[in-house]
């Protein structure tokens, strides 16, 4: 049995999503354990436990646990290869893995300079400039994306949600809480209102309760 512990509109959608793809191509499920991140639960000694990173998604498999989107990614691929989570191709899985992996290591930790700038500095001042900087570098991350889904090819030509529409949906999401408003990136906001109506999508956003909903305009 498969366990994920995820929390709502977190980058753990991502493997939600796959999940939701495999238990639709497979029959195949999983047990989903929601980690109540403003509770601190990702920070228990039983949690960490699991993942001595004290963070979301973790992936216990028959006990045994895994970590990091990538590595979940390809690991539930190589497990049920009929899911079609990557592109059998070998060169083409390349491809998509790594965009995978400038998602998490370059536009998930730009945001993380946003919304988290408490971790990079002790000084308010500081903290202020380092949000105010990340959030120009993380619109232009963005723009990148939406110029990539209009230029198609094998990753966002697929017929049906994937891994990269789910993480493409993640980071728009954030864009909110970073004053980005979703409609200013009219390209990647209509692709990703689209994948969001497609089965394993709205079966993952039904469980986690949120929406494209994070942008707030100023008064």
């Amino acid at each position: 049995m498969i366990e994920l512990y995820f929390a709502p509109g977190a980058c753990s959608f991502v493997p939600h999503v796959g999940l939701e793809i495999v238990r639709l191509k497979t029959g195949e499920g999983f047990e989903p354990k929601l980690v109540k991140l403003h509770k601190g639960e990702h920070l228990t000694p039983e949690y960490l436990a699991m993942n001595p990173n004290g963070q979301v998604p973790l992936v216990m498999v028959d006990g045994k646990p895994l970590t990091q989107i990538v590595a979940i990614a390809d690991y539930l691929d190589q497990r049920f290869p009929q899911a079609g989570l990557l592109p059998s191709d070998s060169w083409e899985r390349a491809q998509a893995l790594s965009t995978l992996a400038w998602f998490n290591n370059t536009v998930h930790p730009t945001f993380t300079h946003v919304f988290m700038p408490h971790k990079y500095s002790d000084d308010k001042d500081v903290q202020q400039k380092i949000r105010s900087h990340a959030v120009g570098l993380y619109r232009g991350l963005l723009e990148r994306i939406q110029d990539q889904v209009a230029a198609g090819g094998p990753i966002w030509s697929r017929p049906e949600a994937s891994l990269h529409d789910a993480y493409a949906f993640t980071l728009l999401r954030w864009a909110g809480y970073a004053g980005i408003d979703p409609a200013s990136l009219p390209g990647l906001k209509a692709y990703v209102e689209r994948r969001m109506t497609a089965e394993p999508m709205a079966a993952a956003l039904a469980r986690e309760r949120i929406a494209l909903d994070t942008y707030k305009p100023a008064a």
